[in-house]
């Protein structure tokens, strides 16, 4: 088997791999099927990008979001990884079609879609295949806080070649969930590698609404440096960025519905500066490559425990303290059941309000946000961690 400790070192610049990372590499260069779990920042992605390096073949990486897949193209190719993306919006197509036959690629970046049709079944044909590596596989699961039915169809697709080892990623997956990713992509049992969810690094407050935008302003004075405030619709996020902005501080609104040369230019600005807040939906963040950022906060309820912690971890990944803050009102519940009796279809309805009921119980909970949050993913935390708004001031009874 390959040592990866030199490629490691000699492409990627780390000195040592970081948690679990080696032990997902080691399984992977050794063909063995694996559904790592991993936290936010706990550099997923080089759990496959590594391998693509070192096998032969190229490795194909089914990811959801075509702006995930270009901000992981751009940061292949920096380090001299030879990566391509195919995707609707590529024209260069016929390039990248020819770079895989001609097996010049590390890593060919697909949508669950393509990798689930014949046609791209074909053309896998054609050249050595060295790992399907399977990015936010939560999405595979009904159960899972963002299923996508594409992932679905993508084990006929593995189960057609045998030969090839398959690693599904997550950050954010409970002992539900992470059963049926198992399931779904035909991985055994003992492939499942699962780090810690704790991030002991951020700090979580939790505060009913009361004028969000004098309480993100008062947000914004407390924490200096790069942040991200999630807003639940686009129209709110150009709002509070020109609200927020008027203070002086570079802020900028960031959602799906914005001309994609301002999308672009907006993330370019953020990723550079070091003091900027984005306003964004949760479009924004997948594959942001922000180490710095200081804090997170929500203006409204994120739709899942799981979501809410996918976001909030894109604060602190370079290890220094940072804040999350999520502001919430009653009317973000009545508005989340509505959804789900009207737009949720009636076999995931069951799933939804269980988590609904699970943020209201975060959200409302007198005692240790952290606890809550790593029981809910299965873990045995201490009933205090030190670091969350109801341990550092815990609130006071009052007798009816």
């Amino acid at each position: 088997m390959v040592d990866p400790l030199p490629i490691l070192q000699s492409t990627f610049g780390f000195p040592a791999f970081r948690g679990v990372q080696g032990s997902v590499v080691e399984r992977v260069l050794a063909g063995e099927n694996t559904l790592a779990v991993m936290p936010t920042g706990a550099g997923k992605s080089l759990c496959y990008q590594l391998p693509a390096v070192a096998l032969n073949g190229t490795c194909v990486v089914v990811s959801p979001l075509i702006a995930l897949m270009h901000d992981q193209l751009r940061a292949a190719t920096a380090i001299g990884i030879s990566a391509a993306t195919l995707t609707s919006v590529d024209t260069d197509q016929m390039e990248t079609i020819a770079r895989f036959r001609r097996g010049d690629l590390d890593l060919l970046y697909v949508a669950p879609e393509r990798a689930s049709s014949q046609s791209f079944r074909d053309l896998l044909g054609q050249a050595p295949l060295a790992l399907f590596a399977i990015d936010e596989a939560h999405c595979v699961s009904e159960w899972g806080h963002d299923f996508r039915p594409d992932y679905r169809l993508l084990r006929g697709l593995l189960d057609a070649r045998p030969d090839v080892p398959r690693l599904a990623l997550t950050a954010t997956a409970d002992s539900h969930t992470r059963d049926d990713i198992l399931a779904q992509l035909g991985i055994e049992r003992d492939g499942l590698i699962l780090a810690g969810f704790d991030r002991a690094n951020l700090r979580y407050g939790i505060t009913p609404r009361d004028g969000v935008g004098k309480q993100l302003a008062q947000l914004l004075d407390d924490n200096p440096g790069p942040g991200i405030i999630y807003a639940p619709t686009r129209d709110a996020t150009e709002k509070l960025a020109a609200q927020l902005g008027a203070s002086g501080r570079p802020t900028r609104a960031y959602h799906a519905g914005l001309d994609p040369k301002i999308r672009a230019a907006n993330q370019k600005a953020f990723v550079s500066s070091e003091d900027m807040v984005m306003v964004a939906t949760v479009a924004f963040g997948m594959g942001i490559d922000k180490p710095d950022v200081r804090f997170v906060a929500h203006a409204g309820l994120p739709k899942s425990i799981e979501a809410y912690y996918q976001e909030t971890g894109r604060a602190g990944r370079d290890g220094d303290p940072a804040v999350t803050q999520l502001f919430w009102g009653a009317e973000d519940f009545a508005r989340a059941r509505r959804r789900i009796e009207t737009d949720v279809e009636e076999g995931r309805r069951t799933g939804e309000r269980q988590r609904l009921n699970a943020m209201a119980m975060l959200v409302e909970a007198p005692g240790c946000r952290r606890a809550i949050l790593l029981r809910h993913f299965g873990e045995d935390p201490p009933s205090s961690c030190g670091n969350c708004d109801n341990c550092l001031n815990p609130p006071t009874g009052v007798d009816a």
